[in-house]
């Protein structure tokens, strides 16, 4: 692997290993590949417990698929001193690294709200995509980058405190009943509709804390403290964020919903991304354990590329497309219908993670 070690790049390994597996999970859901193995086992079993896991969890409860958005929005923020240092330099020019911030927080926009037009087969207008939401947390996290820490985490701990305050004063008695909510009163002014499955629009307020939590994390790894210290902050932040946000829901005060991003969601699973970025900056970038992550930093070379690909074309015409072969080739032999789902769900995962590896060997990576 060419990239290098943070002392002597602007690149961690570690950055690209832990985006790259959480993209490889996005990829694996839209191939099908949770699905397939829960319909394979019975309700109450515990390959069917485990893989309920890569569900959301249906409102009150935290489950580990509801840590990928958080994660995706935190590695977002991590990278962004990264890539702001790296284009401040080719451009040297305040404003047009502005210009291009904008022009992204556009694109992410309409691709957010574009796919939504896909998944109904018809012009829609909707704010339930995390890229839709990214491009609002995107934008809000640079406009604070020339800010001092204490100031971005003030910010990211207000944007909390208002989401907590707009809840419960639009609804004092049951501030977070699925459907009845404040968040579901913003979506039926903005686009008329509520979301059947409880996801709100402004989502985005609470969420722009991961953002920004991950831009401090960013300049903490470019930091010159020393690699224990780094860890050692890090690891202090996740603890705390996971006592808060996990004691919040304890006590009864707010409970973790992933669906409309409480405050006590936020917490913890920002807890998860500290813990988690602590880890594999240790394991990959201190100890050097390198060799594993490759399968997955190409898989996050072009992380917008193959979400965009996978939502679109992935379990919509990519896994029916690879099933007319495994159904053709292997029904006549006997094999299952179960196996067959299971073996086409991890045939389309294994294409577009090829995919993955032949824009990386050719060099192609698609920029906005």
């Amino acid at each position: 692997m060419s990239e290098k070690n943070s002392h002597n790049s602007d690149r961690l390994v570690s950055l690209d290993a832990y985006r790259g597996l959480t993209m490889f999970l996005l990829v694996a859901e839209a191939a099908w590949v949770y699905q397939t193995f829960l319909d394979a086992f019975p309700s109450g079993s515990f390959a069917h417990v485990l893989f309920t896991q890569f569900t959301h969890h249906p409102w009150n409860g935290l489950r580990f698929w509801d840590l990928i958005q958080p994660f995706f929005m935190f590695i977002v923020g991590v990278a962004m001193p990264f890539s702001l240092n790296k284009r401040l330099t080719l451009e040297g020019n305040r404003s047009k690294v502005t210009r291009h911030i904008l022009r992204r927080c556009l694109l992410l926009f309409l691709f957010g709200t574009g796919l939504h037009c896909v998944y109904n087969q018809k012009l829609v207008f909707e704010l339930w995509n995390v890229l839709t939401q990214l491009s609002f947390t995107i934008l809000l996290t640079y406009f604070l980058m020339g800010h001092s820490i204490k100031f971005q985490l003030g910010v990211s701990f207000g944007l909390l405190i208002l989401t907590e305050l707009l809840y419960r004063v639009y609804d004092p008695v049951s501030p977070f009943v699925l459907g009845e909510n404040f968040g579901s009163f913003v979506d039926l002014f903005l686009m008329g509709k509520i979301n059947s499955g409880g996801w709100v629009a402004i989502n985005c307020i609470p969420t722009a804390a991961h953002t920004i939590w991950g831009a401090s994390c960013g300049n903490l790894l470019l930091s010159q403290r020393k690699d224990f210290e780094k860890i050692k902050i890090m690891l202090m932040a996740g603890i705390v964020g996971l006592l808060l946000g996990y004691g919040l829901d304890l006590l009864g005060i707010t409970p973790i919903v992933k669906r409309i991003s409480t405050s006590s969601f936020v917490l913890a699973s920002g807890g998860w991304a500290l813990l988690t970025l602590a880890f594999f900056y240790w394991l990959v970038d201190v100890k050097k354990r390198q060799s594993w992550a490759w399968t997955f930093v190409i898989v996050g070379m072009n992380p917008i590329f193959i979400y965009l690909f996978a939502e679109i074309l992935g379990h919509r015409w990519l896994y029916g497309f690879l099933g007319i072969f495994s159904v053709g080739f292997l029904e006549p032999l006997g094999v299952s219908e179960t196996l067959l789902a299971i073996l086409t769900a991890l045939l389309t995962l294994g294409a577009m993670w090829y995919l993955c590896y032949f824009l990386y060997k050719k060099k192609i990576f698609f920029k906005i």
